[in-house]
């Protein structure tokens, strides 16, 4: 066997390896993305619990410098929050993401966005959804950039092609051996 079919079956080896990990991450964006809708679509919930965690996408700046438009806030599914830390909460059919900055006699939390210059307006414990564990910067563009159904028809075709692409040059190197 040469140098060069040698080369060739690693390289084959490895874009069978990546293509693989790709397929395999794309699926489980697929499942969590179908759970994520039957949940809010089907069963109707406010939000989708994805195993005691969900994700929101910010839409306006309240919380500005710290989390921007356009950013997806993971939240942990708990009413274990403290002072400073950044709530989800409930209010009307909004939820609101601010920074919790104080808990006051009567067992009310105070919340504020850090971008604003008053407090809101006293909420219960029961208001509360969980708390910012992580902020995904400029996920809403990215979201709806990749979603766009141009996007998905040429990833989807990009994929097959490559795929097939894979397969000739495999199946054509295994006839000149």
């Amino acid at each position: 066997m040469s140098k060069k079919t040698k080369v060739k079956k690693i390289i084959n080896k490895i874009s069978g390896i990546i293509l693989n990990i790709l397929l395999v991450i794309v699926t489980l964006l697929i499942i969590v993305g179908a759970y994520y809708l039957i949940q809010i679509k089907v069963l109707n919930n406010d939000y989708a619990n994805i195993f005691g965690y969900t994700f929101f996408e910010v839409a306006t700046g309240s919380m500005a410098d710290t989390i921007e438009v356009g950013d997806a806030v993971v939240v942990e599914l708990t009413k274990d929050v403290k002072e400073n830390d950044i709530i989800v909460y409930k209010e009307d059919d909004d939820f609101i993401t601010h920074r919790l900055i104080e808990i006051n006699e009567n067992g009310d939390f105070v919340t504020k966005g850090d971008a604003n210059n008053t407090e809101d307006k006293p909420i219960s414990e029961s208001q509360v959804l969980g708390k910012v564990i992580y902020i995904i910067p400029k996920l809403g563009i990215w979201r709806r950039a990749i979603l766009s159904p141009q996007v998905l028809i040429l990833t989807t075709t990009l994929i097959i092609l490559l795929g097939v692409a894979l397969k000739i040059t495999t199946n054509t190197e295994e006839k000149d051996e």
